[in-house]
């Protein structure tokens, strides 16, 4: 029990993260790799503000419009200089690195004993039988929110001018709409999601740690594959809500994994094969239907 309950725990952690990625890589069909330094970016600013005594709560926000920030200097960098995207994404990534450093002043910081969102005093007092629950709750609460915000956005005139970018730039050229505009509103919105991710994952975990962010990008591709792909084909569910259950599957594969036997120091290993058998097992399904077409 107590290992299902750390899966969904991480599962919808993580989710918010692919969610962002969701929208750089299914929607922009842009390969975002600011995403493995805006999550760490989250995390160390929360990190700093909560061992300042600063309210939990304000982090959330903060490391939103932080990430939101990055991910138009992605998207201006890609713009506006001409860099080709996966460039883009590496210069930010790459200089993040020294800004998460600056920012949280040392490669870790921990926050054991401090005031966070999942130890405070209204939290503490719920009733015995719901504070068991207290840190799966809140995050089923912010994935929630998040979820249905990304919903009712991409239901919007902007979402969808965004979603039209993806699938065919000519007609949001054709509306007279600037169509990097639109790319920078996405790269800020996908990578303000990857940093409140961050921000959950450190109040959840207590510390920052400056490599923390290593495979993200990996991780929130994989949570995106497993959840569209599987199901693809279940018109009920939206897609957001596809990549929220991918995520838990794919942290579900993950404990199974170190469960058998696998070390901790494995788990990079671990994300590695599974990603590759995802990647592998989607474009064989693909082979198929164009086979079957």
């Amino acid at each position: 029990m107590v290992l299902f309950i750390s899966v969904l725990e991480q599962g919808m952690i993580y989710a918010i993260m692919a969610l962002g990625v969701y929208i750089t890589y299914k929607i922009l069909d842009f390969p975002d790799l600011t995403v493995d330094g805006s999550f760490p970016m989250g995390a160390a600013i929360t990190a700093v503000m909560i061992s300042r005594g600063i309210n939990p709560l304000l982090t959330l926000p903060v490391c939103f419009l932080a990430g939101a920030a990055v991910g138009m200097l992605t998207g201006l960098i890609h713009v506006k200089l001409k860099v080709r995207d996966l460039l883009s994404g590496i210069i930010m990534m790459t200089a993040l690195y020294t800004v998460n450093l600056r920012i949280a002043g040392r490669a870790n910081l921990p926050i054991y004993n401090k005031t966070t969102i999942f130890d405070n005093d209204i939290v503490n007092g719920m009733p015995g039988g719901i504070a068991d629950y207290r840190a799966i709750l809140i995050i089923f609460a912010i994935t929630l929110v998040s979820k249905y915000l990304l919903d009712w956005y991409l239901g919007t005139k902007s979402g969808m001018l965004l979603r039209a970018v993806g699938d065919n730039d000519r007609i949001i050229t054709s509306l007279s709409v600037d169509k990097g505009l639109v790319k920078i509103v996405g790269l800020a919105i996908a990578n303000g999601l990857v940093a409140l991710s961050g921000c959950i994952f450190a109040q959840q975990q207590r510390y920052f740690d400056v490599s923390m962010g290593t495979g993200t990008v990996v991780i929130g591709l994989a949570s995106v594959i497993i959840g569209t792909s599987l199901f693809k084909k279940i018109t009920v569910l939206r897609v957001t809500s596809s990549v929220v259950i991918g995520s838990v599957l794919y942290k579900g594969c993950v404990a199974l994994a170190i469960s058998l036997g696998f070390e901790s120091t494995d788990l990079k290993m671990i994300t590695a094969v599974l990603f590759l058998a995802i990647l592998v097992l989607g474009m064989e399904r693909k082979r198929r239907v164009k086979v079957d077409a």
